[in-house]
């Protein structure tokens, strides 16, 4: 059929009704949301933003209500769609943006798809990896791995992607979202090692839409974070205070969940795979933690600092 490209959608888009169908990737994929309101009847109030793209740049898709709980796990990071009788809306301009594997990437930053159950009724394809063909332009996932031992040098705020042993998992534990609402983010500490450094990545793993995956989080298995955050406190001992948040659009995989995913391909990652070759088992689960509490960052030595 006759297809448009997310360039040719922002030049046309304000002329038109009904557009061609669109066949793009998904790069990124934020965490479901619930909007829901006492006051407000709605049977499903969810929404989950992916950044999708195609040869001409990348562009935001939203997915509205109930096609949340029918889509939202089938749409994975690589996965390729063809949309049909999609909407075209302005760009809400407060969401979390990624930050692109590929910087050379054009973005469509005024417009977004809106995917719905009516006005218009979208319908979705997924097209299975095998039948992609070279053809259609559309660009591979990519990432931004980095080493233990890169991590030091890196700013405040930098986005990146993670791969390590597991050596430590936290108990999970709550934080209030506001300080005096009912609503609680979920989160969990892990340390990760990737044999670059003799200190691990401290990572601070908030509940994602992955409870599957949150849960079963332990030592010894091979843990995957993307679109991390670097987070360093600038005002006492830079360095010691160094680690890792997830963000919006983090996605985390362990042992078990890494079949099929596009970072296989990446080089950092296959040298990490041959350094756990050269690791003893019984000498790493002698030095592995789970549970307890873990105060991070942690507080002065002593009590007049504190």
């Amino acid at each position: 059929s006759k297809l448009t490209s997310l360039g040719q959608l922002e030049m046309t888009w304000r002329s038109r009704v009904h557009f061609h169908p669109l066949l793009v990737r998904v790069l990124y994929k934020s965490r479901l949301r619930y909007y829901g309101k006492p006051e407000k009847k709605l049977d499903m109030p969810y929404q989950a933003y992916f950044e999708v793209a195609d040869s001409s740049g990348m562009m935001s898709m939203v997915l509205w209500n109930s096609l949340c709980p029918e889509w939202y796990n089938s749409m994975k990071v690589g996965t390729v769609l063809l949309l049909e009788q999609y909407a075209i809306k302005t760009s809400y301009p407060f969401k979390t943006q990624p930050t692109p594997g590929d910087s050379q990437m054009k973005r469509f930053a005024t417009i977004e798809i809106s995917l719905n159950v009516r006005d218009p009724p979208t319908k979705i394809s997924i097209i299975p990896e095998e039948m992609v063909k070279p053809e259609w332009g559309l660009p591979e996932v990519k990432y931004r791995f980095i080493t233990r031992s890169e991590l030091d040098n890196l700013p405040n705020n930098h986005s990146c992607d993670v791969i390590g042993l597991v050596t430590f998992v936290g108990r999970a534990e709550r934080a209030r979202k506001r300080e005096h609402g009912e609503d609680f983010w979920l989160y969990r500490w892990a340390h990760a090692i990737d044999g670059t450094s003799d200190q691990p990545f401290i990572l601070e793993l908030f509940a994602t839409s992955q409870p599957d995956v949150f849960e079963h989080i332990h030592p010894m298995t091979y843990l995957v974070c993307t679109q991390m955050r670097v987070v360093r406190d600038l005002t006492e001992n830079p360095s010691s205070t160094i680690y890792l948040t997830t963000s919006n659009e983090s996605q985390i995989f362990i042992t078990g969940w890494h079949k099929g995913q596009p970072y296989t391909k990446d080089t950092k990652v296959k040298n990490f795979i041959q350094w756990t070759k050269t690791q003893s088992e019984a000498d790493r689960m002698k030095k592995t933690v789970i549970g307890g509490y873990y105060p991070f960052p942690r507080p002065p030595n002593n009590f007049l600092k504190y």
